[in-house]
């Protein structure tokens, strides 16, 4: 089973969003600029190669809002635990791509689209 950390807060700072995980550390980790949809609990997947592995940076719902001004102000987008952060490379292109796909597509499941058309 792959490694996924949750990403638990998310907050602005000098026009930088940094994504706060809780558990787990991002030293060693390489941004593959990739992100999934996780329609089940509503969330984006950001994927990130550890050790010739992946692992999943989960971007719930929760921080969506602050993902949104981020995204519209095309900043600087990074993941950090107690001591390291990670710059989250191809985040707004990939981002963008993805919302693109979910706007009025049922595949994602009625309440992903509904809650990603009303955020972004």
């Amino acid at each position: 089973m792959k490694q996924k950390l949750t990403v638990e807060k998310a907050e602005m700072k000098e026009n930088e969003l940094f994504l706060g995980i809780a558990d787990g550390s991002v030293s060693g980790m390489r941004a593959m600029e990739q992100i999934l949809a996780d329609s089940d609990n509503l969330s984006f997947i950001y994927i990130v190669d550890h050790n010739e592995d992946y692992t999943y940076i989960s971007l719930p719902e929760s921080v969506w809002p602050e993902l949104k001004k981020a995204y519209d102000g095309n900043l600087p987008v990074y993941v950090t635990d107690q001591s390291e952060r990670l710059l989250l490379k191809g985040f707004h292109e990939e981002l963008g791509d993805l919302i693109e796909n979910i706007r009025g597509n049922s595949n994602y499941g009625e309440e992903m689209v509904a809650k990603v058309e009303s955020i972004f």
